[in-house]
Formats: C-alpha cells, sequence, structure tokens
C-alpha cells in the first residue's frame, strides 16, 4: 500500500505541474484528473529485491571453516551420433536357393550327364540261390556288394578301363591302404584305388571292399596319368606278386567283380571296359612292375 500511495502523488504532481499555471484547477477538475490517473494505473507485483519482475536467488551455503567445498559436478558430455556410427536398419536379405549340384574332381562324369540305368533288382529266386537273374552265380560279389556298387551314380561313357594292382605288401585292407595314402602319401581324396580284393590276412580270401571314389564317382589315383586316372577304375589285390602267387580265391573274386563293374558301366562305342594290367597301361616315361612279375597276365588277357 505504501508503494502505490508513493505512485499516486506522483503521478498526481505530474498532472498539476502539466497544466497551465495561470488557470488554476476547479475542485470538480481536479477530482477528474485523479480519477483518471487511478484508471490508468498498473499494478507492478511485488518482488523480495525491489526490482520489478526478478527472481529471487538461493542463498549460497556457507562451507565450515577449514573444509574444502565439494567439487562441481562436470555435466556429461553430450555424444551426437554421426554418419558412420548411427545404426541404420539393414533389411534382412533370404539368399536363393543353391543349386542342387554335384561337384566331382575331374570335367568327365558332370552331373549333367546321362546316366548307366540302374540294375533291376534280382528275383527271390537268385537272391536264395545266389543267381545274379542273368544265368551268373557269384560268390564273392555278395548281394551288399552289388547294391553298393549299383548305388553309385554311373555316367554313360565315364568308365573306359578296368586297371588291376597289387598292393605290394604281404597283408593289408582298404582302411589300412585309406590311412598310408592319405596321411603319408598326402592324397587328399584318401584310398586310392576304388575296390580293394583280400588275400585272407587282413580280410577274408577274396574279400570285396568298396572305396569311397567308387561311391562318389571320382578320379582314382592309382596310375601316373589324370587322364587315365578319369576314365579307369582301379582294383588292388592285396599282395606282392613279385614274391608270391595270386591265390585262387582273389582270382576268382576279381573274375566276378570284373564282369559285374563292365556290365554296370556299360559299353564305349560297343565295346565293353578295358581290363589291363598296371605296367601295361601305366605312361612310358613312368615305368613299373606292377601288379608283380608272379602275376598270371596271360590269364587275365584270356579271361577278358
Amino acid at each position: 500500500m505504501r508503494h502505490r500511495s508513493v505512485l499516486f502523488l506522483a503521478l498526481l504532481c505530474i498532472v498539476i505541474l502539466r497544466l497551465p499555471a495561470q488557470q488554476p484547477l476547479s475542485e470538480e477538475e481536479k477530482r477528474r484528473a485523479f480519477l483518471k490517473a487511478r484508471e490508468e494505473m498498473t499494478t507492478i507485483p511485488y518482488t523480495p529485491s525491489g526490482e520489478p519482475g526478478s527472481k529471487p536467488k538461493p542463498k549460497p551455503h556457507a562451507t565450515p571453516i577449514g573444509e574444502k567445498p565439494p567439487p562441481r559436478a562436470t555435466p556429461a558430455p553430450v555424444v551426437r551420433p554421426t554418419p558412420e556410427s548411427t545404426p541404420f536398419p539393414v533389411p534382412e536379405v533370404t539368399p536363393p536357393p543353391r543349386p542342387n549340384i554335384i561337384v566331382r574332381e575331374s570335367a568327365v562324369g558332370r552331373a549333367d550327364e546321362e546316366r548307366e540305368p540302374t540294375p533291376k533288382p534280382q528275383s527271390a529266386w537268385s537272391r536264395l540261390f545266389g543267381g545274379s537273374g542273368g544265368g551268373t552265380s557269384y560268390r564273392y560279389l555278395t548281394n551288399a556288394i552289388r547294391r553298393e556298387i549299383d548305388r553309385a551314380p554311373v555316367a554313360r561313357g565315364r568308365w573306359r578301363y578296368i586297371v588291376v594292382h597289387n598292393s605290394g605288401t604281404r597283408q593289408g585292407n582298404a582302411a589300412a591302404f585309406e590311412h598310408y595314402h592319405r596321411n603319408v602319401k598326402r592324397m587328399v581324396n584318401g584310398l586310392a584305388y576304388h575296390f580293394v580284393i583280400g588275400n585272407g590276412t587282413s580280410t577274408r580270401a577274396g574279400a570285396i571292399e568298396i572305396g569311397n571314389r567308387w561311391h562318389r564317382q571320382i578320379q582314382g589315383g592309382h596310375v601316373h596319368s589324370d587322364y587315365l586316372n578319369n576314365i579307369a577304375i582301379g582294383i588292388c589285390l592285396v599282395g606282392d606278386f613279385n614274391v608270391q602267387h595270386v591265390g585262387e580265391a582273389q582270382k576268382a573274386s576279381l573274375t566276378e567283380l570284373i564282369t559285374y563293374l563292365r556290365h554296370r558301366v556299360g559299353k564305349i562305342q560297343g565295346q565293353p571296359a578295358e581290363v589291363r594290367a598296371h605296367k601295361n597301361i601305366n605312361p612310358p616315361q613312368w615305368p613299373t612292375d606292377c601288379p608283380g612279375n608272379l602275376f598270371p597276365y596271360d590269364w587275365l588277357a584270356r579271361k577278358f
């Protein structure tokens, strides 16, 4: 109220001073001037500091004597995202389905080549009495072995030769030769032959073992020629035929296996696959005595 009274008196003095000195105001004019000045008067809010519109400032806390004031908190820096660090949503892209392609080691026998037809299953009579349905009886080529041979996807015209080897050892089997070829000879596909025939030491005499190269229908590693390895099936007889003769069981098993394989791979230009001993087909620059000096070469030529 005191402030309003002071303000009112100041306004009244201003009004009186503006009036001409020679014409004093009457009481009625003074009253009207007072009412008009009061109507034009604006109320100013009261503040403790006495300054219009100012906000009260908090008093600082007194720090006890002998103590250091607490450190001021440092505001955390504002990290603004950059174009490299801004995570943009990446749409999930589903890769197209991969084509079903059979990968082979060589250009021979591609996946798009025509296959040799799988032989028809045997009749109950043939399975019971060991016949093949074609008048041939098997002793060593069991039903399980024939099924494994038939299951392989043989390309028509792929295999043109069947090559006979000896292991050069007195004993052994497919597993032992697999370990030697893969870990000692460093052959990435392991066992170099497609088939192994036992001699009665590590496996039964005449027992036929099928290698992974036949199952996968890939090139062999039994001849010193990449070209021949691509088109030649390798059969290894366990034994060293420089010091021992081929057993009758091995000869009978080899006869059954070669006969069945020639039928399985089909004919090339009307002729069955040629049967050769290793030394008779190896390139001249790589001479060898395999399958040994005591191997019956004449018998093999007459038989096939």
